[in-house]
């Protein structure tokens, strides 16, 4: 063995390896030096059992240098191995050595001697210091010198010794690592098992809950029923047909409705929209329905029933608000007028020409601002009427006119019959409704 004069500019220690004593040698002396430098004791085995390793795999009559270090930044101690000549170190010596100490390099080819033709190669090892505090590099490398100095040169027997301590001490360590994987796997099989139960336990909790929510759910569609209207009126030349469609994501009472209903100025038809979902919509719902009802059988025309609607709401419903589109449809159906407080247009349909949106509008009920006058149109024979809810057409990521236009364009290549044209929308726009839908509908014909 040889020490370097100068510490800063080489290594804290030499050694060839030439013969099978050297690699005893090297084994001891591996393991010397990682205890110098602080290594623990598992990785002071695993050091030492690498280097014997290489070393009796890299074994020839030609030296191989062993070079080892105590560096800072970040604090490790290396071991490095060169040679001159064509030998290369077996892939299975290789890979159990990067298997034992992951921080471990092979470069083949060295310098010079690379350079000139000549084969060669290094491998580096690296064992990071954790605990090495700045001022304690030098300190470490003096401690490494001298105990590789006080070490008294070992016989092939006591090198043997050493290893069979060192292999006793590793399966001590495999020993108690399986005893405590043994261990955790029992808690895991005790934890997996609470697991199961739980979940088993969650799974019948929530089949209850979902049974419940159905129940809750049909509860909830049964009572809006009976808000709405029982059947359509007939009334010459009208076709009518209508859907209704609940949301399906909540068990909550909508407040969409409809109506329908002979008056002696016409077919009066209504689609309104109460705020919110819950049972108190849909009682204000019924309110406004039955209270249309009454006051349409007055005779009132479409923008005064929305005056006595509004009027209504603010005394006996304060804080609520709704939507409603009334069309009264004159007998003869040759006109048709609309009042609409805050709702989505009707959407006229002629027999030939384009769609169009019956635009003229004027404030939700339950406001109190005034209602302007209904707005009359002509009608062509076998026009169709159109009246939706906006559940039909409204998402979060889409433009609602976008979806009108789109809904106008759907409507007039959709079948003339009233019912096929709700089955066209309802199949388009309301595969899995977040809100009420109603679709409404007529095809008017002139009467004799």
């Amino acid at each position: 063995m040889a020490f370097p004069r100068t510490r800063d500019q080489a290594p804290a220690l030499v050694t060839t390896v030439a013969t099978e004593q050297d690699v005893f040698a090297l084994r001891r002396c591996a393991k010397t030096v990682a205890q110098a430098a602080g290594l623990e004791d598992r990785d002071q085995v695993r050091l030492a059992t690498a280097l014997s390793e290489l070393g009796r795999d890299l074994l020839r009559p030609a030296p191989l240098t062993v070079a080892f270090d105590v560096l800072h930044e970040p604090a490790t101690l290396t071991a490095s191995l060169r040679w001159h000549d064509e030998r290369v170190p077996g892939s299975e010596s290789l890979a159990a050595v990067t298997r034992l100490l992951p921080h471990t390099s092979y470069t083949p080819g060295l310098g010079a001697s690379a350079a000139a033709g000549w084969p060669g190669g290094r491998i580096d090892i690296t064992c990071p210091l954790p605990h090495l505090a700045p001022g304690d590099l030098t300190a470490a490398q003096v401690k490494v010198r001298r105990l590789v100095e006080a070490a008294a040169p070992a016989s092939a027997i006591d090198d043997l010794r050493a290893q069979s301590r060192d292999l006793i001490a590793a399966l001590e360590e495999a020993h108690a690592q399986r005893d405590e994987l043994e261990r955790l796997n029992e808690e895991l099989t005790e934890t997996n098992a609470g697991v199961m139960a739980l979940y088993a336990e969650l799974t019948v909790e929530h089949k209850d809950v979902v049974q419940r929510f159905s129940q809750e759910h049909e509860l909830a569609l049964t009572l809006q029923r009976t808000f709405l209207p029982a059947s359509l009126p007939r009334s010459p030349g009208v076709e009518l047909a209508v859907r209704y469609l609940p949301a399906v994501t909540t068990a909550e009472i909508g407040g969409d409705f409809y109506e329908a209903v002979d008056t002696p100025d016409g077919l009066l038809l209504a689609v309104g929209d109460v705020a919110g979902h819950s049972l108190q919509a849909a009682v204000v719902m019924g309110q406004l329905r039955h209270a249309l009802r009454a006051y349409a059988a007055q005779g009132h025309p479409p923008h005064v029933l929305l005056e006595h609607l509004d009027h209504l709401l603010c005394l006996h419903q304060p804080g609520w608000t709704t939507s409603v589109c009334i069309v009264l449809i004159e007998p003869g159906n040759g006109r048709l007028h609309v009042a609409n407080a805050g709702h989505l247009p009707p959407l006229l349909l002629p027999p030939a020409g384009p769609p169009r949106f019956l635009r003229e509008h004027g404030p939700l009920l339950g406001i109190g601002l005034p209602h302007p006058p209904a707005t009359s149109h002509a009608i062509e024979p076998g026009s169709r009427l159109l009246l939706i809810t906006d559940g039909l057409v409204e998402t979060r990521d889409s433009d609602l006119y976008d979806r009108l236009d789109l809904l106008a364009a759907t409507a007039a290549a959709a079948p003339h019959e009233p019912e096929a044209l709700c089955t066209v929308l309802v199949d388009t726009f309301a595969a899995e409704p977040d809100d009420d839908i109603i679709v409404f509908t007529a095809r008017l014909a002139p009467t004799p």
